[in-house]
């Protein structure tokens, strides 16, 4: 049994978002949510967010049996880039510069350990 949560348009860089994915590829799940937890990161924020709905996603599914919690895991995790937003800023002697603030997809999959 596989569950699927996606956050889209998320104002964070996926470099940022990376680099806290990094940290729960593959993990169980009740790890996972205990590193994101504590991690002082605005990306741990959104990363947690998405495995939570992920996780409610397995449990409520209409052909989910009797799905254990502490028998999941990240299956995959991965970021995708969003469209980027594209922001002057004043410089000297009349110039400007671009600033490009970027956005990320991210996919959470989890599934059963199998027995």
């Amino acid at each position: 049994m596989e569950g699927t949560a996606r956050a889209r348009y998320l104002r964070q860089s996926p470099r940022k978002l990376n680099r806290v994915l990094a940290l729960v590829r593959g993990q169980d799940v009740n790890h996972a949510l205990n590193v994101l937890h504590f991690s002082p990161t605005k990306a741990s924020e959104l990363i947690e967010k998405t495995l939570h709905s992920a996780i409610a996603n397995v449990m409520n599914a209409p052909d989910a049996k009797e799905v254990d919690v502490d028998n999941l895991y990240i299956k995959s995790v991965y970021v995708d880039g969003g469209p980027t937003f594209k922001r002057w800023r004043a410089r000297a002697l009349g110039r400007a510069n671009r600033i490009l603030k970027r956005t990320s997809h991210l996919t959470v999959v989890v599934a059963e350990k199998k027995v």
